[in-house]
């Protein structure tokens, strides 16, 4: 992986399983959210996927864009483009009705200091999309957050697993699946809830976060000594599809990789990559926060870039010197506060 181009048609090529089941959806497809990290490349997958299957769906995306030409991109590659503040009420309710609506709008970093932003962004305005788009189907993004932390040889936390989540963050998150939980139910609206951590690509990850460390040849810190993955590409692709699964009460799915990861080992295996000598400091704690993906895998099959590939373009891209998102994922925060 050696190119912004290269890595978008990655990122962006559709599965068969995706383009059949885009083939049994009616109804258009409007992705609120869609200048975030996960949105342009869920944008372009769904594009390419509805094109695959050749049912002339429109494919919606909403932002406020703010990252400049995002937008004509987009809409260059045959998106519908809507710039538009998804939080004020005039706005939500101007937006185009569709019958499959993504919601992939959340607020994370800076929670410290404006947990009253964090709820709004996080609970509150996804009532309001859920009262807007009460006749839709609804696919929401939420987090692995709102577990508790888990013994590491435990294998991870499953959707049954009771909720317990740390810091107001992670609070904000469960808000946020209760509200639209209410409303399911209210409205009758079938909706599903992604549980995802941690989405990587080659700008932006845990791997990226670890990389970077290696290749300036910082210390690794282990005391969060192991982490779930999943290729980005992989998880827009199952939040796409789980457009057929959304239900009353909503369907709940955990999205990640099949692997626990070792920080250590990960860190390791790059440094072989990097040519780097690898320094680390603390030590691995007895817990992480760590999620089960077998409904998922089950479902929609295994992640089709495994750990190994992903190690690859990561390491070949922080080589090349290309460019990063700046935005590390603080995965070993385990105190809740971001």
């Amino acid at each position: 992986m050696r190119s912004l181009t290269e890595l978008e048609e990655r990122l962006s090529r559709p599965r068969d399983g995706l383009v059949e089941d885009l083939r049994k959806l009616d109804g258009d497809l409007l992705i609120l959210g869609a200048g975030g990290k996960l949105g342009p490349s869920l944008v372009r997958l769904a594009l390419r996927g509805v094109a695959a299957a050749g049912t002339g769906a429109r494919v919606i995306a909403v932002s406020r864009f703010t990252e400049p030409g995002l937008a004509d991109a987009l809409r260059s590659e045959g998106a519908e483009v809507i710039p538009a503040d998804v939080a004020d009420d005039a706005a939500l309710a101007a937006l185009p009705d569709a019958a499959n609506v993504v919601f992939l709008v959340g607020a994370k970093f800076g929670t410290s200091g404006r947990e009253y932003a964090t709820w709004a962004t996080n609970a509150y305005l996804p009532g309001r999309v859920a009262q807007r788009y009460a006749g839709s189907r609804l696919v929401a993004l939420s987090t692995g957050n709102v577990y508790p932390l888990v013994p590491v040889t435990s294998g991870g936390c499953t959707e049954d697993t009771p909720v317990d989540p740390v810091g107001e963050y992670a609070m904000s998150c469960l808000g946020r699946e209760r509200v639209l939980t209410h409303f399911a139910y209210e409205h009758g609206t079938p909706t599903a809830l992604i549980r995802l951590n941690y989405a990587v690509e080659t700008r932006y990850g845990v791997l990226v976060d670890i990389a970077r460390a290696v290749h300036a040849g910082e210390p690794v810190d282990l005391t969060t000594g192991h982490a779930n993955i999943v290729w980005q590409g992989y998880a827009n692709e199952v939040t796409l599809r789980a457009l057929h699964h959304t239900g009353v009460p909503p369907f709940v799915l955990n999205v990640t990789g099949p692997e626990t990861v070792s920080v250590r080992q990960a860190a390791l295996d790059l440094g072989t990559r990097l040519g780097r000598e690898v320094r680390f400091t603390g030590t691995e704690s007895p817990t992480a926060l760590l999620s089960n993906a077998q409904r998922c895998h089950g479902l929609f099959g295994y992640p089709d870039v495994p750990l190994a590939e992903l190690l690859d373009f990561i390491a070949d891209w922080v080589v090349e010197g290309l460019p990063l998102l700046g935005k590390p994922t603080h995965f070993q925060t385990r105190d809740g506060k971001f």
